[in-house]
């Protein structure tokens, strides 16, 4: 059942990280089962309950599951070992296809901003107990999400969108609760929810965004918490029409005490509206990332919400970081006001080569799915072969397994730096390494 592995300790905190230090080491693999509670109490000379204890913080954390009469195991993607460690090593001469970067063509130059905000900071030092958000930056987001139809409500800033998913999941849930997410989703969040100690629902996705029914028998089921991704959904690029947002506004207020977050992943560098839910349940935000537009390394997302929430967002940011870096907050409100990205032309560019993939994989006959924002997600029959099969043609793809719960095997195609001599080859290959391998006859 365990291989060599002998979990040890008297009390339950020791037990438990036994398991999760074997499981970082690779020495539990996801999957394999654990010995039953008394089982393992009687083995280690101690009380059962010391044993359920271990198990329930193992489970809090996202370390195993329990999977009915067949006991507890590790799960088949701990929190301890990420989605992101499922990558490829594209060799020499490659293309890597597979960060999900944007195009570092299409990204504004930051000397300027940051030496104006630089500036601003030597005249006007930044001290403790200053304001933590730049009310230029929050005047500038009212703004842009007033005339997105989000309902008003206070602002705050947190290190980018997962920070700020994770303070907002933490501020309203306790362990073990259930959270609706995106199948498939962005692999972060999939990993994030149980590292946190929350449960999983998955919520099947077309291009439209997450489907109606999906919902509705997630949060029937329990669920307490739904992230949506409004644009740009990574990997599917699925983005909410007005059609399906009217049907998942009716959902949510079938169950109004729902916790709604929202990630607005394609803000500047879309031409999709948005079709927001916020509003349609007591406690929600929505999140704008400066990331995707601006650089990964802006580590600055805008969030607003109810009141509750966005103040018990920033009461435990206080404890912690105590603010995001204000330097970097007027560097974005500068980028934003000034117009540094050409945000129809970025949405252009995307759009173009995306399109370009879709309707040559098409007409090969392979069918893919990219609406909006800078990836392209191509179901396949055998994951594992297809993205060993272009690696060996020179493009490094993205495993769908990164993204995926119960949804089907797939690739990501990330499109940002792709040239029009690129489509051609690209789509060839990847029509190769979908195909079924022929069959072997052996005489």
């Amino acid at each position: 059942m365990l291989g060599e592995y002998p979990i040890e300790g008297r009390g339950a905190a020791e037990i438990a990280a036994s398991v999760e230090r074997a499981v970082g080491a690779g020495e539990l693999q996801p999957g394999q089962t654990l010995p039953p509670m008394r089982e393992l109490a009687a083995r280690l000379g101690v009380n059962a309950n010391t044993v359920a204890a271990a198990y329930r913080t193992l489970r809090e954390r996202g370390v195993i599951e329990t999977a009915g009469r067949r006991g507890s195991r590790i799960r088949p993607k701990p929190a301890t070992t990420g989605r992101e460690e499922l990558r490829v090593e594209v060799p020499a001469g490659g293309r890597d296809l597979a960060t999900g970067n944007p195009d570092p063509a299409l990204l504004p130059r930051l000397a300027p901003a940051l030496a104006a905000a630089a500036e601003d900071g030597d005249r006007r030092p930044v001290l403790y107990g200053d304001d933590p958000v730049d009310p230029h930056l929050v005047r500038v987001a009212r703004a842009e999400l007033d005339a997105d139809g989000v309902p008003d409500g206070p602002l705050t800033v947190t290190s980018g969108s997962l920070d700020a998913i994770e303070r907002v999941l933490a501020a309203h849930l306790k362990p073990g609760d259930a959270v609706a997410v995106e199948d498939p989703g962005w692999g972060s969040v999939l990993d994030l929810v149980p590292a946190l100690g929350l449960r999983t629902v998955p919520v099947g996705v077309d291009d439209d965004g997450p489907r109606p029914d999906d919902l509705r028998q997630a949060l029937a089921s329990g669920a307490r918490a739904l992230i949506v991704t409004d644009r740009a959904q990574n990997p599917t690029g699925a983005s909410v029409t007005a059609t399906r947002a009217r049907a998942l506004r009716a959902v949510l207020r079938e169950h109004p005490q729902t916790l709604l977050i929202e990630d607005d992943h394609g803000h500047g560098i879309v031409d999709l509206p948005l079709h927001p839910l916020a509003g349609t349940t007591r406690h929600w935000a929505v999140v704008r990332s400066a990331s995707k537009a601006y650089g990964p390394d802006l580590r600055v997302a805008v969030l607003a919400g109810d009141p509750v929430t966005v103040d018990r967002v920033r009461g435990r940011q206080r404890l912690g970081p105590g603010w995001v870096s204000l330097l970097l907050q007027r560097t974005v409100a500068r980028l934003w006001t000034e117009g540094r990205v050409d945000r129809t032309a970025v949405a252009k560019a995307y759009g173009a080569r995306r399109d370009a993939l879709v309707e040559a994989l098409a007409e090969r006959g392979v069918a893919s799915h990219g609406r909006s924002g800078m990836n392209v997600w191509v179901p396949v029959p055998d994951e594992t072969g297809a993205v060993a099969r272009l690696l060996q043609r020179g493009w490094g793809v993205a495993p769908g397994a990164r993204f995926r719960l119960n949804s089907g095997p797939a690739i990501r195609i990330t499109i940002s730096t792709l040239t029009e001599n690129d489509i051609g080859p690209l789509a060839e290959a990847v029509a190769a390494a979908v195909r079924p391998s022929p069959a072997r006859v052996y005489g």
